[in-house]
């Protein structure tokens, strides 16, 4: 009987073959392969790849190249007088594992095989020795991702472009559940706290439960960690008034829940469905690799499933916990379109396949990644003084404005904690006059002001001023 190939072993060929768009040989092929493979084996995984139509040869005898098999599609367009209409369905580029498990899951549900929850899936991971994210690809992102505060305290980056990603990803992560609040309905909503005419209550109330919970993650990076008690709270952020039953808020379900346009079934046990989430949370935990503990959060949080609902949006904020506390780029899934994301996650749900989740999850931070990069070109270097007493200065600036006192040198003096060295106080007060220089209802957020507290210290030192 012939042996069985692990999958992993020929994506791992398909991934490297990738890599050279030209082809690559067969000798160059087995020295980035390293000793571990023979010749022999790997000229039977190379046939297997090729009558898997995942690659495809060229030339002949020593000459001959490998490269990755082109996608191809059919396109049917009506042409008329002078005119010619053609639609096409906007999705991510995507790798051919990833089309087969697209290609599975468009299959009418009748026609897909009914899952239940497959503890093997979670076991057969192993932190730091498994790797959803080839190292090829993980060394790709951290290039992208890298940021002008990579030396400096976890969620410096987040916070320096917090308004920017608070629009961003409460957008962005909203549109994916079907919220149809444009870009600019979000900004004015976050910034000015104006709902959208015409939208439904739960919409908005959507949006907002999203900034909080972001503003929770970046502002409170110490104990915003890889914890099941930060999973918890994210859900109780999100899940805010939209929950049938309020007491689901922020608690792991009790009953069986069914995902709507899926054969799977999660688990339903109560008892084995919080001893999962702590295992998941315990092994995301170990993974060094910031992007890897992204990814394996947005696999196993969604397919466990721990919540009545908003589980999807809890995975999304999560991935980004770890790329606040590394500095990175957050993943804002700017443009990620709907229905690829959907494929995705019933390619995990009903293969436990990840390859399609992983096709999205790279595009869209590549994708991210853009859009920061203008923020990130006009970040002024950090300012060690600063973030030295940054704590002290949110103390002294949200005593002040909380207190109704007026922005001078002898307020300041008073509102100053007593951690600011004696001989940095006359610098302290500088920075602080310099802060309120620059305040706004719009960035007042940074020191966990709201609009409207602002909006009324504003107008009281107006009228004494």
């Amino acid at each position: 009987m012939p042996k069985v190939v692990a999958p992993q072993e020929l994506d791992q060929i398909a991934e490297l073959i990738a890599q050279y768009p030209d082809g690559i040989g067969m000798e160059s092929l087995a020295q980035a392969l390293g000793a571990g493979i023979s010749r022999r084996t790997l000229q039977r995984r190379l046939s297997t790849l090729i009558e898997q139509k995942r690659i495809i040869s060229e030339g002949e005898g020593r000459a001959i190249k490998y490269r990755l098999a082109p996608i191809t599609g059919t396109m049917n367009a009506v042409l008329e007088p002078l005119t010619m209409q053609a639609t096409a369905e906007v999705y991510v580029p995507t790798s051919p594992a990833g089309e087969e498990i697209k290609a599975y899951v468009r299959q009418p549900r009748q026609q897909r095989k009914p899952v239940s929850y497959r503890n093997e899936f979670l076991e057969q991971y192993h932190p730091n020795q498994t790797a959803y994210l080839p190292e090829s690809l993980r060394a790709q992102l951290h290039s992208l991702g890298r940021s002008p505060a990579e030396q400096t305290p976890a969620g410096t980056f987040a916070r320096d472009i917090l308004n920017r990603l608070l629009i961003d990803l409460s957008w962005a992560s909203s549109k994916l559940e079907g919220n149809t609040y444009s870009r600019l309905d979000t900004e004015r909503l976050i910034e000015f706290g104006q709902a959208a005419e015409g939208k439904d209550a739960l919409e908005t109330q959507m949006i907002l439960n999203h900034k909080t919970a972001i503003e929770y993650l970046v502002r409170d990076t110490e104990h915003a960690g890889i914890t099941p008690e930060t999973i918890i709270a994210l859900h109780a952020f999100l899940s805010d008034g939209l929950m049938p039953d309020p007491l689901t808020c922020g608690r792991l379900r009790k009953r069986a829940v069914e995902i709507g346009g899926s054969v799977y079934l999660p688990i339903a046990m109560p008892q084995r469905l919080e001893e999962l989430f702590n295992i998941v949370m315990s092994m995301a935990a170990e993974i060094h690799d910031p992007f890897e503990q992204s990814f394996f959060l947005m696999v196993h949080l969604p397919y466990l499933q721990p919540f009545e609902d908003v589980n999807k949006r809890v995975s999304r904020l999560a991935a980004n916990i770890p790329l606040i506390q590394h500095n990175l780029c957050p993943l804002s899934f700017i443009d990620v379109p709907q229905q690829a994301y959907v494929d995705a996650m019933l390619g995990v749900y009903e293969l436990n396949r990840i390859e399609l989740l992983r096709d999205v999850f790279v595009w869209a931070y590549e994708r991210s990644c853009q859009q920061y990069v203008a923020v990130q070109q006009q970040l002024v270097p950090p300012d060690t003084f600063r973030l030295r007493y940054r704590n002290e200065l949110t103390e002294a600036v949200r005593a002040i404005v909380r207190g109704g006192q007026p922005a001078n040198k002898t307020e300041i003096r008073a509102a100053m904690p007593a951690t600011v060295v004696k001989k940095d106080r006359p610098r302290f007060v500088a920075l602080v006059l310099e802060e309120f220089q620059t305040l706004h209802a719009g960035n007042a957020i940074r020191f966990g002001l709201r609009p409207l507290e602002f909006a009324a210290w504003q107008e009281r030192n107006a009228q004494h001023g």
